[in-house]
């Protein structure tokens, strides 16, 4: 899927969760229902709490979705985004069960974006971005980033879930190194037969 296929549908999904009641809560991740209605891991990446939280969401993902879908073609792209904004809800969840994040219903597609950033940094290394207006090198942000997103996890108060941040941010990293070996990194063929060398 294209980059900009998936950011009108999440326009498309705001829209529902302001004209309709309930309709955010029918499909956002849910603790207390994770087990009985387990969409809810994959709904939820489609939703968002405001305009502003949908604003940055997607521009982060035309900007870096793009790059990456250039990178690895649509349906890597597409399957980077969905799988690490599931994992990123799982991550999530089990942060609640063992007792470090408190049961509070969430909804945003930061994992499956993290999961973009995760994936570039491995991909394309030597990318300059802006982080905090400071440029730096992908390969550098993905490491501010790992830190920042796991101390954020142990602040309970923030109010951002930032377990998912880095559960779609390794699974980027971990699938991007998996794709670069596989394509970029062929395996050793071993031919069945030498032919003679020349000297």
């Amino acid at each position: 899927m294209n980059p900009f296929y998936l950011i009108f549908f999440m326009f498309a999904m705001f829209f529902l969760q302001i004209i309709f009641p309930y309709f955010t809560e029918m499909f956002y991740f849910d603790p207390s229902l994770a087990l009985v209605e387990p969409w809810r891991f994959v709904t939820s990446i489609f939703l968002h709490g405001d305009h502003i939280h949908l604003l940055f969401n997607m521009f982060a993902l035309f900007l870096f979705g793009t790059i990456l879908a250039r990178n690895v073609g649509r349906n890597e792209f597409l399957k980077i985004f969905l799988a690490g904004g599931v994992i990123g809800s799982l991550i999530y969840y089990l942060t609640i069960l063992i007792g470090i994040a408190p049961p509070v219903p969430a909804l945003g597609a930061s994992g499956g974006i993290y999961a973009i950033l995760g994936a570039l940094a491995i991909l394309t290394p030597n990318l300059t971005i802006f982080l905090f207006f400071i440029p730096m090198k992908m390969k550098n942000a993905v490491i501010v980033w790992i830190i920042l997103e796991f101390l954020g996890v142990f602040n309970t108060a923030s109010g951002v879930a930032s377990a998912a941040h880095l559960g779609g941010l390794i699974f980027g990293i971990l699938y991007a190194m998996s794709f670069k070996k596989k394509v970029y990194e062929p395996e050793f063929y071993e031919p069945d037969y030498y032919e003679p060398s020349n000297f």
